[in-house]
């Protein structure tokens, strides 16, 4: 296993990820709004 291609492609993982985790957050927030504005 080349270990150059982990080093490139680990940071652009963690970003993703940490991208995907917010949004996600984000898009509970707005729907947990709406469900309360609605009740």
């Amino acid at each position: 296993m080349d270990w150059r291609i982990l080093v490139v492609l680990a940071p652009l993982a963690i970003a993703a990820s940490w991208a995907l985790y917010n949004i996600g957050a984000m898009a509970l927030r707005q729907a947990q709004d709406i469900l309360n504005k609605e009740s």
